[in-house]
């Protein structure tokens, strides 16, 4: 997703967004781990993803925007 669908989206809907985003990095380690991981960009694509929801709620949190 963009970031501005993110914004679109409510404060409810960005931490479940976050919660899937973590189970997905869950995955994904998981399976680096067991060596069945093809594409390491992957993790790093979840990492940004998580890292740009946080910041969202924590401006909404701070009401920046």
């Amino acid at each position: 997703m963009e970031l501005k669908e993110f914004r679109d989206l409510s404060t409810s809907d960005l931490t479940k967004q976050l919660e899937e985003a973590h189970q997905e990095l869950f995955n994904l380690r998981f399976r680096l781990a067991t060596k069945q991981l093809v594409n390491h960009r992957e993790l790093r694509r979840v990492k940004k993803m998580i890292a740009r929801l946080n910041t969202l709620l924590k401006e909404r949190e701070l009401r920046i925007r």
